[in-house]
C-alpha cells in the first residue's frame, strides 16, 4: 500500500476503541492489534520514519486495512487475543501454549477420581493448575494420598452397579488406602466430604480442612477413642507442615496477582504469580520473542490477560512494575514499600534470573572450547551471582536418630569434582539432643577455626543443607570467626530445591534441568552419604563398645581402645589371650576370653 492509497484508508478510519488488521498482497493477515483510538493508532504506522527495520519491513507489505469498533478498550484486547490465536500473524508476538503443562483434575462422576491431566477438557471434571513445575503438583497429590482415601481406579461406580454387587474390593482396600466404595463400604456423602476439602486445599482455603481435622480429632478425644483422635491428628500435622513448607506471604494482601516485565531490544521476559489467601498459588516465568518494537505495557497486557485466563485469576488488585492502562477489571498498582513491594521484587528477582541464565546459556553454548567442568561451574557463577568461580566448594549436613550419635560431615568439592582427602567427619560435642542449628554453628566454627589456625586456603563458596534455620546458624558462625562476607554461603532446602542467600527470606528457584542446579545436588547429595555412613559406623562402634562394657573390670575407655585396636568385636573374640593382654593385661583379657566363651556355649 503506497503512502497516497494509505492515506485514503486513514480518512475513513473512526476514532472509537477497536482491532485493526492487515493483509498482505496474498490476503494474508500479517498484523493484528488493538487500540484506544483506531485512528491514531493505525496513522502511527503511516505518517512517521520508523527506526525499528522490523516495523518498516511490516508497513512495506500492507496491502490492506480491516477493523472492527468495540466498546470498551477491555474488549479490543479480547478480541485481539482470539485473533492472534486464530490467524498466528507473522508479526504477532505469540505466547507459548500452556496445554503441554499438567494439571490437577478432580472428575465429574461418583465418587470422584482425583489424578493428572494434560488434556483441558472442562465438561469432564474441575481443572487445577496449569502446573509449570510439575514437582509442586506431586507434591500435593501426595498430600492428599496422606490425609484422603481416594479410589484410584476407573470403574464406574453408579449406585446401581454397587447395588447390584458388580465390583470387588482390590488390594487398596487391603492397604487401607481406599474405603471400598465399590462395596458399598464408603457412602457417597463420606467421600465427597474427602473431595470438596481436597477443592478448598487447591483453592488456597487451608483453615477450612485445618479446622475440620481439629474439631474431628477432639471429638474423637472426648469419647476416649484415642486411635482414631490420632489419626486426626496425624492429617492434621500433614496439612500444618505442608501449609508451613509453603511460600506463605502476608494473609492481610488478600487476593491479587502479580506481574513483573524487563524487555531488551529482542525479547521481554515476564514473571507472574498468582496470591490467594497469603499463598503463592502459581507461579510462572516466560520469554516473549519480540517481532516489532512493541512497547513492554502492551506487551505485559497481553500476557497478564493471557495468564488471568490460563489460572482463571478475578483477583481485583494487579501488582506491577509499570503501569498498564488497559482496563483489567482491577486495580493497577505500583507498591514502594512494605509486603506488596516485597512480592513485586520476588517477581523482579525471578525474571532477572529468568533473563540472565538465558544470556548465560547461549554464552556457554557459543563458546566450543569451555569444557563442561568450566561451563557448569561459570553457570553456577551466574546463577548465585559470585564474583569469582567457585571452584573450591564445602558442603556441610548433619545426622542423627531421635537426638542419638549426632555427628555431622562437610565434603568438598574442587573444579566440581569431588576431593575426598578433603572430606572430613565431626562428632558433636557442645549440642545435647537434637538441634540441627546449634550442630549446624558448631561444625562451621571447627572447621574455619581449624583452617585460618592452619593458614589454609578457604573455599569459594559453602553450601548447607537445609533451608533457613540451618543457614543463618552456619552464617552466625562465620560472623563470629570474621569471616561472613568474605565467603559466599548459600542453603539449599529439600522440597522443592530452592536456594536460600543470608538476609533473604526470598528463596531463588534455579531451573531443574539446570547444570548448576544438578552440581549443587550432587554436592549437597554426597555430603548426606558421608554424613550417613558415619552416623552408622558411630552407631555400630557404641554398640561394640556397650557389649564390651558388659564384662567386669571393663570400662567405655578400655572398651575403646580395645576396638580402635582390633577394629570390631570379632577380632576380639578371634584374638589369643597373649594378644589382648598387651593392650589391657593377663586378668583382664582372660575375663574377656572367659566372656565370649560363655557366649558361645
Amino acid at each position: 500500500m503506497s503512502v497516497f492509497e494509505a492515506k485514503a484508508e486513514l480518512a475513513k478510519i473512526p476514532t472509537e476503541p477497536g482491532v485493526y488488521r492487515y493483509f498482505s498482497e496474498e490476503g494474508e493477515i500479517i498484523y493484528v492489534g488493538k487500540a484506544k483510538n483506531l485512528k491514531n493508532r493505525v496513522s502511527s504506522y503511516f505518517v512517521k520514519n520508523h527506526s525499528d527495520r522490523k516495523t518498516r519491513r511490516l508497513v512495506s507489505q500492507i496491502r490492506r486495512i480491516e477493523y472492527t469498533i468495540v466498546h470498551t478498550e477491555f474488549d479490543a484486547l479480547l478480541l485481539e487475543n482470539q485473533l492472534i490465536k486464530r490467524y498466528q500473524p507473522r508479526f504477532n508476538i505469540l505466547l507459548r501454549d500452556d496445554k503441554t503443562y499438567p494439571f490437577i483434575k478432580v472428575f465429574n462422576e461418583p465418587f470422584p477420581r482425583v489424578e493428572t491431566s494434560r488434556r483441558l477438557d472442562k465438561k469432564t471434571g474441575t481443572f487445577y493448575g496449569p502446573f509449570a513445575n510439575a514437582r509442586s503438583m506431586y507434591n500435593l497429590l501426595d498430600m492428599f494420598r496422606e490425609l484422603y482415601t481416594l479410589r484410584t481406579c476407573n470403574l464406574n461406580l453408579t449406585p446401581e452397579n454397587i447395588e447390584a454387587g458388580k465390583f470387588k474390593v482390590c488390594m487398596e482396600y487391603h492397604l487401607k488406602r481406599c474405603k471400598g466404595p465399590c462395596e458399598g463400604r464408603q457412602s457417597l456423602e463420606d467421600y465427597d466430604r474427602e473431595v470438596a476439602s481436597i477443592h478448598q486445599i487447591l483453592k488456597g482455603q487451608l483453615s477450612i480442612p485445618q479446622n475440620y481435622f481439629k474439631e474431628n480429632m477432639i471429638a474423637a478425644a472426648e469419647k476416649m477413642e484415642f486411635e482414631k483422635a490420632h489419626e486426626w491428628k496425624m492429617k492434621l500435622e500433614t496439612l500444618q507442615s505442608f501449609q508451613s513448607k509453603s511460600t506463605v506471604i502476608n494473609p492481610k494482601i488478600g487476593n491479587v496477582d502479580v506481574v513483573a516485565i524487563a524487555s531488551d531490544e529482542d525479547a521481554a521476559y515476564v514473571n507472574y504469580l498468582k496470591i490467594v489467601n497469603g499463598y503463592i498459588m502459581a507461579a510462572q516465568t516466560l520469554e516473549v520473542k519480540k517481532k516489532l518494537d512493541e512497547p513492554d505495557d502492551e506487551i505485559l497486557a497481553l500476557v497478564l490477560f493471557e495468564m488471568r485466563t490460563t489460572y482463571e485469576s478475578d483477583a481485583k488488585e494487579i501488582i506491577s512494575n509499570i503501569d498498564i492502562t488497559t482496563d483489567f477489571k482491577a486495580e493497577i498498582t505500583i507498591p514502594k514499600i512494605g509486603d506488596k513491594r516485597s512480592l513485586l521484587e520476588m517477581a523482579l528477582k525471578n525474571v532477572h534470573f529468568f533473563r540472565k541464565e538465558k544470556a548465560e546459556r547461549q554464552m556457554i553454548e557459543s563458546s566450543a572450547t569451555t569444557n563442561r567442568r568450566d561451563r557448569v561451574l561459570i553457570k553456577l557463577k551466574a546463577d548465585l551471582q559470585l564474583k569469582s568461580l567457585p571452584r573450591h566448594i564445602e558442603c556441610f549436613d548433619n545426622s542423627n536418630i531421635q537426638g542419638t550419635n549426632p555427628v555431622a560431615a562437610m565434603v568438598c568439592f574442587k573444579e566440581g569434582r569431588p576431593s575426598k582427602k578433603d572430606y572430613r567427619h565431626f562428632s558433636i560435642k557442645t549440642v545435647i539432643g537434637p538441634n540441627d542449628f546449634a550442630s549446624m554453628h558448631e561444625v562451621v566454627t571447627r572447621r574455619y577455626t581449624r583452617l585460618l589456625e592452619e593458614q589454609a586456603e578457604l573455599p569459594d563458596l559453602i553450601v548447607v543443607d537445609g533451608g533457613k534455620g540451618q543457614l543463618s546458624a552456619a552464617c552466625d558462625a562465620l560472623k563470629a570467626l570474621k569471616l561472613y562476607g568474605k565467603i559466599p554461603i548459600v542453603g539449599i532446602a529439600k522440597r522443592l530445591e530452592e536456594i536460600y542467600f543470608p538476609e533473604d527470606t526470598l528463596p531463588l528457584y534455579i531451573d531443574k534441568k539446570s547444570e548448576s542446579l544438578r552440581l549443587i545436588q550432587q554436592i549437597r547429595d554426597e555430603a548426606h552419604r558421608f554424613a550417613i555412613t558415619y552416623h552408622r559406623d558411630k552407631r555400630s562402634r557404641n554398640a561394640f563398645v556397650s557389649e564390651l562394657e558388659n564384662i567386669e573390670g571393663i570400662g567405655k575407655k578400655t572398651a575403646a581402645n580395645l576396638l580402635k585396636e582390633f577394629r570390631g568385636v570379632k577380632a576380639i573374640r578371634e584374638a589369643d589371650v597373649e594378644r589382648i593382654a598387651q593392650f589391657v593385661g593377663k586378668d583382664k583379657a582372660q575375663k574377656i576370653k572367659e566372656y565370649f566363651a560363655a557366649i558361645e556355649q
